[in-house]
């Protein structure tokens, strides 16, 4: 299975592609970001992301999109912004026939680091060990987009285990 994570953002939205091989391993196929244009309105800023997300779907062919879901903020209009670059991702799986999953901040953090409230270096360290990269994936935005991933891998195959074991 081969996964597109992404982790919206109003200054970059990153992406990141984890596969797991026949055996459940972790491998790393590739991330980056796409780092909005400030001179762009929103509109166009919106169009930027959706087409170099799609380009990437494109390119790299996964089997699922998986993204952070909406988390509250006390600032209406960065939620707001950040809920329309959310969609314009979910739109760009959605065109391309992908199923899309959703995760919590929580979750995520959970099923990489094993503690919720992990912070971003603890994210990213524990990506780079699981992926066994020689660096660390930059920026955070490409390191968090490969965390909700590789939580999705990490949940899909409990599913399947539990699933399975229902049927003994």
């Amino acid at each position: 299975m081969r996964v597109f994570g992404i982790d919206c953002g109003t200054e970059y939205t990153g992406y990141g592609i984890v596969e797991t091989s026949g055996r459940n391993e972790l491998r790393y196929v590739a991330c980056g970001a796409v780092k909005l244009n400030k001179r762009f309105n929103s509109a166009d800023r919106l169009k930027q992301v959706h087409e170099e997300l799609e380009a990437q779907i494109a390119a790299h062919l996964p089997d699922v999109l998986a993204i952070e879901e909406v988390f509250y903020s006390v600032n209406p209009k960065s939620a707001l912004k950040l809920g329309q670059v959310r969609g314009v991702a979910m739109l760009a799986g959605a065109r391309a026939g992908l199923p899309i999953a959703e995760y919590s901040p929580l979750a995520i953090k959970s099923a990489v680091v094993g503690y919720g409230r992990a912070d971003k270096q603890q994210v990213q360290y524990m990506v780079t060990k699981l992926l066994a990269l020689s660096q660390p994936p930059e920026p955070f935005d490409a390191s968090d987009a490969l965390a909700i991933a590789i939580c999705h891998l990490h949940t899909s195959a409990t599913l399947l285990r539990q699933s399975a074991g229902a049927h003994v």
